[in-house]
């Protein structure tokens, strides 16, 4: 099957949805099929204001066209709401086109973050922007439930997975940092709320692993955290494993991939109990989930390292992409439901709305 995914999110950006994208269409690959990754790299572009590491697609309508009417996709994929996703979106709706969305971050908590900007209006054009699409798919049930509260009526559900061979637990003397570390990773920016991990009483060392806008404010601000900056491959996943805990601030993210790959290393993860977190970490098990987040990952020192590997390997790649080729459409009326490659079959009860 030809699968087109347009995306506004690509390298060289460091983040979840990327990763995920990247994954994503490399195990659609293994499966037999064809992907077209339509992305900011080919297009002219300029940096996105208080996100340089985005890139803003400019007048992208007239080539993205030709694109797709080239490369004739059996099913589309809009992965995010900025100037691509809005000319796919309009493309599709032009052309009769059936297509999928994929919700990725609390866009209006984001917004508001940085703007002025009433949440209410933010979340009134997100359901413009994904109620035209067959499926918009969402990584979690809570945030599930929470955007149909809002009046999304089409949605699904797509996992997130991780890398289980290269996020595996390894030998914590990686880090000469005094015992207990908690670790931070993931980029350094405002709605990630890493304020509330570095002002939080601690008696061992805080790692900061990531970079971002933030980070001269948060060096300054906080000087006896360690700032690893951004690591990759078996660089990050030996910081990681190294870490005694893991803690995720965030009340805007709608999974936090990292919290897998902490998992798969054998790290409990600390956070606050809002969507994302609720959906991924088992309370006394795999981590520990508080409105207090020093409460939280004082707790969470003390789980069992087996038991947060074990639920990791739950979270492979294969299963998370099966789940987003179910949960295609076909593009054009006449085309018969997409086939799925043989292997592993769909998950049945959260592939499908």
């Amino acid at each position: 099957m030809r699968i087109a995914i347009v995306t506004d999110a690509w390298h060289p950006q460091t983040n979840g949805v990327v990763n995920t994208l990247s994954q994503t269409a490399a195990w659609l690959g293994r499966f037999g099929h064809c992907v077209s990754m339509v992305t900011p790299q080919d297009f002219r572009s300029i940096p996105c204001p208080t996100y340089p590491e985005i890139r803003l697609s400019l007048r992208p309508y007239g080539p993205l066209r030709g694109r797709l009417l080239e490369f004739a996709p059996q099913a589309l994929h809009i992965a995010t709401e900025g100037p691509l996703g809005l000319a796919a979106r309009r493309f599709c709706r032009r052309h009769g086109w059936r297509f999928t969305t994929s919700y990725h971050t609390q866009f209006p908590q984001y917004l508001r973050a940085r703007f002025p900007i009433p949440v209410v209006l933010s979340y009134r054009l997100l359901r413009w922007f994904h109620g035209a699409a067959a499926r918009c798919m969402v990584s979690t049930p809570s945030v599930r439930r929470q955007l149909a509260a809002r009046g999304f009526d089409n949605l699904a559900v797509w996992r997130r997975g991780v890398d289980t061979e290269l996020f595996r637990p390894r030998g914590k003397e990686f880090l000469s940092l005094p015992r207990p570390v908690a670790a931070y990773v993931g980029r350094l920016a405002v709605e990630k709320n890493i304020d509330a991990f570095l002002a939080m009483p601690w008696s061992g060392s805080k790692l900061v692993i990531g970079d971002g806008p933030e980070r001269a404010r948060l060096e300054a601000q906080y000087p006896r955290a360690c700032y690893a900056g951004f690591r990759f491959g078996e660089d990050l996943a030996a910081h990681l494993a190294a870490a005694d805990v893991m803690v995720f601030p965030s009340l805007t993210d709608t999974f936090g991939l990292v919290n897998l790959e902490a998992l798969a290393c054998g790290v409990p993860v600390a956070a606050f109990p809002v969507a994302g977190p609720i959906d991924v970490i088992r309370d006394g098990v795999t981590g520990a989930l508080d409105e207090d987040l020093a409460s939280a990952a004082r707790r969470a020192l003390a789980l069992e390292a087996g038991a947060c590997r074990q639920y990791a390997m739950g979270f492979g790649w294969e299963t998370c992409t099966r789940e987003f080729e179910g949960n295609l459409v076909p593009c054009r009326a006449g085309q018969s439901e997409p086939v799925e490659a043989p292997g592993l079959p769909v998950p049945g009860s959260l592939s499908r709305s």
